[in-house]
C-alpha cells in the first residue's frame, strides 16, 4: 500500500479521505480551487431564479382562517369593550395567505361596515 501522507502520525499515513486528517497534517500549499466561480454558469437564469423564490414564498403559506358568527360576535364585543377601558391593542390579521401584525390605538369600531379605524 502507497503512503500517502508521509510527514502525517502513521494513523492519517494511509487516509485518503482528507476531512479526516487534521488541518495540520494536510499540505498548505495545495491549491484553494476555484470556490464559488463554478457555480456562476447557473446565474444565467434570472427568470428560474424568480420562480424558484416565489415557490419558496408559497409554501409558507396558510390557509384563510375561517371564523363562525359566533366568533364574530364575540370578537366585536371584545373590540368595543377594549376601545372604552384600554385602547391600544395589537391586530393580527389575514392578508394573501399571510398573518400580518399591527398595533395602535383603536379609533373606531364600525359594526355595520365591519371596519376598525386604527391611529398607529
Amino acid at each position: 500500500m502507497k503512503v500517502i501522507n508521509p510527514d502525517a502520525p502513521d494513523e492519517y499515513k494511509y487516509e485518503t479521505d482528507y476531512r479526516k486528517i487534521p488541518r495540520e497534517y494536510l499540505n498548505p500549499r495545495i491549491r484553494q480551487g476555484r470556490g464559488m466561480v463554478k457555480w456562476q454558469a447557473f446565474k444565467t437564469l434570472p427568470k428560474q431564479y424568480k420562480q424558484l423564490e416565489q415557490y419558496i414564498q408559497d409554501q409558507n403559506k396558510i390557509a384563510r382562517p375561517s371564523l363562525s358568527d359566533h366568533q364574530l360576535n364575540d370578537l366585536t364585543d371584545k373590540l368595543i369593550l377594549k376601545m372604552y377601558h384600554e385602547p391600544t391593542i395589537e391586530l393580527r390579521y389575514f392578508v394573501d395567505g399571510y398573518i400580518q401584525t399591527k398595533e395602535g390605538y383603536i379609533q373606531k369600531v364600525d359594526v355595520h361596515t365591519q371596519t376598525l379605524y386604527l391611529y398607529e
